[in-house]
């Protein structure tokens, strides 16, 4: 490898600046006037929450990097810090955009129909169903305290919005108070009975201005003014490594002590008065590290996602539904459909009820003897759950791995594991130090074809309704077989692995990646066809980029269709001028991740679990096979290339990531890829 590829000077994005990149792409597809108004309204919701969950983990961990003390530390705290700052200026670039995005939004609802009330809005009819509504069904909720007597605000949860109230009579001192939202059991938007033909909703907060005398009774105020706040924590848990407690118990531990996370991040009412401010940001122990910003009349706009739309689906994206898959679609053994040859199914284009229905096969066919199944998060009421658990109950041996550790899926994780350990499912925790990240499942059959599925995703059918993902069910014995060996390093972590068909990180990925590319530079350097296309999440790794920048520069033409964080620089001669990146952001959030190599001209393909992160390459249990069917072949290099032509959702890396005037016909690479499945359903 040329010395420059390797070294520091090589076109690189910092990881996190990538990440903001990608989350003004999702601000600005709110922004587009082509997108269905409500859809528009999802998008600001997915940008609000998206930016949480930034604060929450990785602005924390580049705070903690910028308060570590230390002389030898010196040049990564003044690194972490500059990138701290800079991070925290294009949050605030970018809130200044969101919140014009939201008034603009919110004013075409008014003109198409929906109307959303403020307290000062409400008629007298209005007024008094209101009324009614917040004594039957949410003042029990409802739990103020005296700002003098709530102590520490910054030990509260930051999964909440929090009013600020002024009560106050004439020749008399101002009080405040602190209400709590019960967004978590009333929802945020509460529809009233619709007026004049329009539909009418209020912010729960609105409702809760409209009752401050409610709350506050017989107490002499004669005004009420309440001021919407939101605060961002450290997400980093702490960790018990008391070998009295078992895993459970370390993480459920390790969850609540969230509650006591530095604050990150400060979002208030631009109207709130100053006293009451310095008040709160008092209460919520600030450093000079802390962003704060004055924003609007509302806080924590990720509920849109969850917006009473079922009255105006013609402000919705139009319906697709689930394609029948044509291999699929019999009534009878999926099992023995997968026997005859591999098959596949690309949600959320196909049912994820496939799934669902070969677990449900498995867990009754008396010549099965073993489930055995990876799961990283899981729907609420999951149907994975209760075939795993009707399996059980005839008398199969089900081996569940729980990834406890699953970033705010921890407390869902856990309870699923005692559910299921009480329904006699071997419970497994996985391996201490490396996440499970693996979407595997195995099952055992007596006299008959053993059936392995590996997937893209995770197996959650809320995720399989808007995640794109892969899931190969397979009885090739070279994929069954490396499976289970996963499932053993799992159990056995200390027995080193050997796996030909799988690319299992920590044991194998790095150089099986490094070895593919270092091939087709060969070829390259040859002058023969040599070229590479994957499709991925994200790819921050220093090593995988320089590696791609060395195969650019060799001649390689490299396509990269890569939704997220994207540390590579396209088109910079020296470096990078055969690589393209693309990214897409539409109706369904891009999650598969595909791997395809010339190989000579024998095109091997790969899909699996696993991004290119330092993390995912080097920290996690994932799994990566290759993939020999030529059905699924075509189709994974089709799913690629049709993202590659997309020219109406699709993007660059970087900043100024418009795509260039294009000639061509208009295509969205999600509608034409549904239709295509359509079309074989013929």
């Amino acid at each position: 490898m040329s010395n420059h590829l390797s070294g520091e000077d090589m076109p690189y994005v910092n990881r996190d600046i990538s990440w903001m990149y990608f989350n003004s792409r999702i601000l600005r597809e709110a922004m587009r006037d082509d997108v269905p108004l409500l859809e528009r309204l999802s998008f600001l919701g997915i940008y609000s929450n998206n930016l949480d969950e930034f604060f929450r983990v990785r602005m924390a961990t580049v705070a903690r990097m910028a308060e570590m003390s230390g002389k030898s530390l010196r040049r990564d705290r003044e690194e972490a810090r500059a990138l701290y700052r800079r991070l925290s200026d294009m949050d605030s670039r970018l809130s200044h955009l969101y919140e014009q995005a939201v008034a603009d939004v919110t004013s075409l609802l008014e003109k198409n129909g929906i109307r959303l009330l403020s307290h000062e809005d409400l008629d007298d009819e209005q007024r008094h169903y209101v009324r009614c509504l917040f004594r039957k069904k949410i003042s029990g909720f409802v739990s103020p305290v005296w700002l003098d007597k709530a102590g520490e605000l910054d030990t509260e949860s930051d999964s909440h919005i929090y009013l600020a109230v002024v009560l106050s009579a004439p020749d008399r001192q101002h009080e405040y108070a602190v209400i709590k939202l019960p967004a978590n059991r009333m929802g945020r938007f509460i529809t009233l009975p619709a007026k004049d033909g329009a539909v009418t909703v209020m912010y729960l907060e609105d409702v809760i201005r409209f009752a401050l005398p409610m709350i506050f009774p017989g107490m002499g105020f004669t005004d009420f003014q309440a001021y919407s706040f939101k605060f961002t924590k450290d997400a980093e848990m702490e960790i018990d490594n008391d070998s009295h407690y078992s895993p459970v118990e370390k993480i459920a531990k390790a969850v609540r002590s969230r509650k006591r996370g530095a604050t990150l991040r400060v979002l208030y009412d631009k109207d709130m008065p100053p006293t009451l401010v310095r008040a709160i940001m008092k209460r919520l122990r600030l450093d000079s590290l802390d962003s704060v910003y004055p924003s609007g009349h509302y806080q924590n706009h990720k509920d849109f996602m969850s917006f009473p739309t079922d009255c105006r689906p013609d402000l919705k994206y139009e319906e697709w539904p689930a394609v029948i898959h044509p291999e699929l679609k019999e009534n009878g053994s999926l099992m023995q459909l997968v026997e005859e040859k591999d098959r596949y199914i690309h949600v959320p284009y196909h049912s994820f009820d496939y799934l669902v229905r070969l677990l449900q096969e498995a867990a009754v066919r008396r010549d099965v003897k073993s489930v055995k199944i990876t799961l990283y998060r899981l729907a609420r009421d999951s149907k994975i759950v209760e075939a795993l658990k009707c399996a059980a109950r005839n008398g199969k041996k089900v081996t569940a791995v729980v990834e406890l550790q699953a970033r705010f899926d921890e407390s869902s994780n856990i309870h699923y594991a005692r559910e299921m350990q009480e329904a006699g499912i071997n419970v497994v925790f996985g391996v201490e130090g490396l996440k499970i990240h693996s979407k595997i499942i195995y099952i055992g059959r007596h006299k008959a074809h053993d059936i392995a599925v590996v997937g893209t995703g995770n197996f959650h059918e809320g995720n399989a309704r808007v995640y794109t993902d892969y899931f190969l069910m397979t009885a090739r014995r070279a994929i069954v077989r490396e499976v289970a060996q996963v499932f053993d390093v799992i159990k056995r972590p200390y027995d080193i692995p050997q796996f030909s068909t799988l690319i299992v990180p920590p044991f194998n990925m790095r150089k099986r990646f490094t070895d593919l590319i270092d091939h087709e530079i060969a070829e390259a350097r040859r002058n023969r066809p040599a070229w590479i296309k994957i499709k991925i999440n994200h790819i921050s790794d220093r090593e995988m980029v320089a590696k791609l920048y060395e195969a650019s520069e060799a001649g390689v033409k490299i396509d990269l269709l890569v939704r997220g964080n994207c540390s590579v620089v396209p088109g910079v001669e020296g470096y990078s001028s055969n690589i393209r990146v693309h990214g897409i952001i539409d109706r369904y959030l891009e999650h598969s991740r595909i791997f395809v190599f010339n190989a000579g001209g024998k095109a091997r393909t790969f899909m699996g679990s696993a991004d290119w992160l330092p993390r995912n390459l080097d920290r996690r249990i994932e799994v990566i096979t290759e993939v020999t069917d030529p059905d699924l072949k075509k189709d994974l290099l089709n799913t690629i290339e049709t993202g590659m032509a997309d020219n109406t959702h699709a993007h660059l890396p970087g900043d100024n990531d418009a795509l260039p005037p294009s000639s061509l016909p208009p295509l969205r690479s999600q509608e034409a890829l549904y239709n295509h499945y359509k079309n074989l359903k013929q």
